[in-house]
């Protein structure tokens, strides 16, 4: 928001600010390798369109797509072998919404094949390096995304959530990562309904991110579902408004248990949700440590059933752009572990999947509503992040990579079953240099409340000028 304003004013260029992202780009992503493709010439060409006096929110910012959404013009790879010279010839429904709202897009960034892990090791690219640590993850899906934030390249950069997979990497790279409700944000044109998938940002600040929010919301023609509509501008209001938005207390409930099974939880994780709700407290906030009823249900296989066949059509997706079968050397071991499982499934388990994690939304939000409880709060990962090569989804046993993965981040899928908002917080920094994030969760659809909150706790610890030595 403050470039926007400085190309606005006049104080500074679009193309000034386009050339240092190309700049910070070629400098750096040599050792992070967040991008799978750049555009220089493209960028340059739309930031010289661009004047002082342009109105539009984010005239002249430079920023980055995650390589599993359509810019036209640029490839869509999926971070896949498959996809191997497939270039787009449309924007996604989200990506023309950041266009009219005046960002330039330099390039695509790393994933994980198909987004399945939530660290960033595809076989295609090679792995993205967390800007704080070289030799760790920046975590997953949107992990090129996150990187390239977290190092400086783009001030801001666009993300999906199926799993965790923009809090995550925002918690591992020390950014704001939201999960909006389902339904806010379209997946069109291309996407059908989508469960558990929400597309968002990566950002330095809660503002951002809200004011981002504001111009992703609303329905999209043919969109399956969406979310209650809001007043223009509602989400930046409410991240401006702070602590002042609330007209009371808001109850808050502090979880330690995970709902997927883990070994362990991190005792700095724990310490870290620990010290965010005595900061809650001292801002008047009613903070009680709660035991939610998502322990011990076992859902991973079901989890899997539900989001294994969206991978699935993926990659059925690119067979058929290629014109033949998928062949199992095409794509990587796990997502040919899950692609044959998919293919194993009938209809009955795929719906009866769905059916029950459904029903464990609607147990989950029935509680938390009767407590009644504002927000959730959960430390963000049950780990520190992983080092480069622990957890990459090659090799003889594919699905134990998969399965140690969710071992890492148990406290993220969840809120994509129930749908609620979620956002990871870096509150923190750990006595081993990395980010050490929380996670807040919303009631149904409350977004305002969520981004309200979280600009209560960055006013208060502000994190925004924490930034990599590498930077």
């Amino acid at each position: 928001m403050e470039l926007a304003s400085l190309v606005r004013a006049g104080e500074i260029s679009a193309r000034q600010l386009v050339d240092a992202s190309l700049d910070a780009i070629e400098r750096l992503d040599g050792r992070i390798n967040a991008f799978t493709f750049v555009d220089p010439d493209g960028a340059r060409v739309a930031a010289d369109r661009i004047g002082a006096g342009d109105e539009r929110p984010f005239a002249g910012v430079p920023l980055a797509i995650k390589d599993n959404r359509a810019v036209a013009g640029m490839p869509i790879t999926m971070a896949s072998d498959l996809y191997a010279g497939v270039v787009a010839d449309y924007d996604a429904f989200l990506v023309a919404r950041l266009r009219a709202a005046g960002f330039v897009i330099v390039g695509k960034t790393n994933m994980p094949e198909n987004g399945i892990l939530p660290t960033t090791e595809p076989r295609r690219f090679g792995a993205t390096a967390n800007p704080w640590a070289l030799d760790r993850t920046p975590g997953g899906s949107s992990g090129g995304s996150a990187a390239a934030v977290a190092a400086g390249m783009v001030p801001i950069a666009h993300g999906n959530d199926g799993g965790g997979s923009i809090r995550i990497p925002a918690a591992c790279c020390g950014l704001v990562g939201l999960k909006a409700a389902r339904g806010r944000v379209s997946v069109g044109p291309d996407g059908g309904q989508s469960f558990l998938a929400s597309d968002g940002v990566l950002t330095h600040t809660v503002a951002d991110t809200a004011a981002v929010l504001d111009v992703l919301a609303g329905y999209q023609p043919g969109d399956a579902n969406w979310a209650p509509p809001v007043a223009a501008g509602a989400f930046a209001s409410a991240a401006a408004a702070g602590g002042a938005f609330f007209g009371r207390p808001l109850r808050i409930g502090l979880a330690f248990n995970p709902p997927l099974d883990a070994d362990e939880v991190d005792p700095l994780a724990i310490g870290a949700a620990r010290d965010a709700a005595q900061l809650l407290s001292s801002l008047g906030h009613a903070v009680d440590e709660v035991t939610p009823p998502w322990s011990g249900l076992g859902l991973l296989p079901d989890f899997t059933r539900a989001f294994g066949p969206l991978i699935s059509m993926t990659t059925a997706a690119g067979g058929r752009l290629a014109g033949r079968e998928v062949l199992e050397s095409d794509i990587e071991p796990l997502t040919w572990a899950m692609y044959e499982h998919s293919r194993r499934l009938n209809v009955l388990d795929h719906l009866t999947a769905q059916s029950r994690l459904e029903s464990v939304a609607r147990t989950l939000i029935s509680w938390m509503l009767a407590q009644p409880l504002d927000v959730l709060l959960t430390p963000a990962l049950a780990a520190r992040p992983p080092r480069t090569g622990e957890v990459h989804g090659r090799g003889p046993d594919p699905w134990g990579n998969y399965e140690r993965s969710a071992a890492f981040t148990p406290y993220t899928a969840m809120m994509n079953v129930t749908g609620q908002p979620a956002v990871s917080l870096p509150l923190y920094q750990g006595d081993d240099g990395l980010p050490l994030a929380v996670q807040l969760i919303a009631q149904p659809a409350r977004e305002e409340v969520l981004l309200a909150l979280s600009a209560q706790l960055e006013a208060a610890l502000p994190w925004a000028q924490r930034v990599p030595a590498l930077v």
